[in-house]
């Protein structure tokens, strides 16, 4: 199933509390929960005013359904065509 990274501009993201980012993270998994399993969550990554998520799903409609229900921005949503690392470059 396709890969998505999805970039949210969250103004002060980077200045949310443990707390803030639990709530946020339970509303998240309430609602993939109600959507079923042909979507997950992998991982987010916050920065100052933005928050960049990973998401396994089956198209960019299901991700956006799951911001739009949570309210929370989907400013850009792109397909993962593949990943590389340091160890792409040893051939």
């Amino acid at each position: 199933m396709p890969k998505y990274i999805i970039e949210r501009e969250i103004p002060g993201a980077g200045s949310l509390t443990a707390q803030d980012l639990q709530g946020i993270s339970q509303k998240s998994c309430g609602i993939l929960s109600d959507m079923g399993p042909k979507i997950q969550w992998v991982e987010s990554y916050v920065t100052d005013n933005k928050v960049y998520c990973v998401y396994i799903a089956p198209d960019e409609a299901t991700v956006r359904a799951h911001a739009e229900q949570g309210g929370f921005p989907a400013n850009s949503v792109a397909e993962i065509k593949t990943m590389i690392d340091p160890t792409t470059a040893e051939g």
